[in-house]
Formats: C-alpha cells, sequence, structure tokens
C-alpha cells in the first residue's frame, strides 16, 4: 500500500481519491490502472474536476487544433473525449455549433457546465451515438492515446462526418514516452505511434488528405472525410 499512496501523492491525488481506490475493492496489482483511470483516462473525483476544468489544461492542443479545423458559422464540431468542455466553449465562440462526447461522468457534468450552449453526451468514442454525416468537423485532444482500437475511433469519427469534413487529433509520438508530457505509469498504459504509423491508421480508417505536423514529439493528425 504504501507505493499506493506514493504514486496518489505524485499525481497530487489526496483523501478523497484513496477512499475511492479503498472503495472500489480491487487488487494491488490493479492500482496501477485505476489511478491512470482516476487521473486521466477516465478523470473523476475532485482532482480531476479542478484539473480539467482549468482554463490552461490543453491549451496548446486546443490552439493546434483550432488552427487546422478554422471553425466558423455554420461549422458543427463534435470533440471526441471532451473532458472540461474548452475546446466546446471556443468553438461557439468561434460561431460554430459544439457537441461533446466524454465516457467519464464527470467530464460530461463539468463541461455542460463549462460550455453553455454546447450539446455534452456521454458515450464510447468507438460507438458514437451520432448520425452518419452530422458534423464538418471532429477532434479528438489528447486522448488518442488511450484508445485500444484506435482504427476504429477513426473509423467512427469519418463516419460522423459529412462529405469532406476536417478531422483534427493532437497526441502524444513515442519520443515523448516517460516525459512530463507522458509519465510512467501512465505511459505504459497507452499507445504510440510514429508518424507514419499514424497517417496508415487514419487512411486504413478511409479517410482522406492525412498529414502529420510533429513538434518535438507533439503530433498533430490532420484529414478529411471521403467525398
Amino acid at each position: 500500500m504504501g507505493a499506493n499512496l506514493s504514486l496518489l501523492d505524485t499525481f497530487g491525488l489526496g483523501d478523497e481519491d484513496l477512499q475511492a481506490w479503498l472503495a472500489s475493492g480491487r487488487p494491488d496489482e490493479e492500482f496501477d490502472s485505476w489511478l491512470i483511470d482516476r487521473v486521466a483516462r477516465c478523470p473523476s473525483g475532485g482532482q480531476a474536476i479542478a484539473v480539467y476544468g482549468a482554463e490552461t489544461t490543453h491549451d496548446f492542443a486546443r490552439r493546434a487544433i483550432l488552427g487546422a479545423l478554422d471553425l466558423g458559422a455554420g461549422d458543427r464540431l463534435l470533440d471526441v473525449g471532451c473532458g472540461g468542455g474548452q475546446l466546446l466553449r471556443d468553438a461557439l465562440d468561434a460561431g460554430a455549433q459544439a457537441t461533446g462526447i466524454d465516457h467519464s461522468s464527470d467530464m460530461v457534468a463539468l463541461a455542460r457546465d463549462r460550455a453553455n450552449g454546447a450539446e455534452v453526451v456521454g458515450g464510447q468514442a468507438d460507438r458514437l451515438p451520432f448520425e452518419d454525416g452530422a458534423f464538418t468537423a471532429a477532434a479528438l485532444s489528447v486522448v488518442f492515446f488511450f484508445f485500444d482500437d484506435p482504427v476504429g475511433v477513426l473509423r467512427e469519427c469519418a463516419r460522423v462526418l459529412a462529405a469532406d469534413g476536417r478531422l483534427a487529433v493532437y497526441t502524444t509520438g513515442p519520443s515523448l514516452r516517460g516525459t512530463a508530457a507522458a509519465p510512467e505509469p501512465v505511459a505504459g498504459h497507452g499507445h504510440f505511434y510514429d508518424d507514419e504509423q499514424l497517417v496508415s491508421l487514419a487512411r486504413e480508417a478511409g479517410l482522406t488528405d492525412v498529414f502529420v505536423t510533429d513538434d518535438e514529439g507533439a503530433q498533430l493528425l490532420t484529414a478529411r472525410a471521403p467525398t
């Protein structure tokens, strides 16, 4: 249990989180997986709400995504893994309609509170509860790393995008594994792809005009739905 307490401290977690771990009844060997869910993969608890509700959380990723998508009036954005809803607010400010989806109930509640005017629903990225062609743009900001079926998620994004709809995915490359951008034990439960692999995944999902920019390991994948 001492190692578990040390990791809680490392990630800034406290008594609420310790009590949540004890209440889970899971064996010690599952602690790392539980911790990663709580802080990043499916954020929950007061600390997660504070982190993902902060104005600066993942602002670097949002800026890159917004620059790539160039949202405006008439756009309908889907933010997959919307977290605290900051990107949804940015989309609304640009005149677009905005919809977010997250599998964390705490993040859904937070985004609904913070992104007034956006639709926010609970759900899974590989089973998006939306009609074909419902959106003109889709974004995934610092969540792609966690998907066990990346092609399936990208196929779902392609399905819900209108013809020639734009996609932007901001993720972490393998050169950042073990750094502050992807620390252990988080890195050990994530998926890293080099630039060529990202392109291949997107093309396998049926996306077109695929391109990856890489800024010292910070990757931005852009693509379009087929026409």
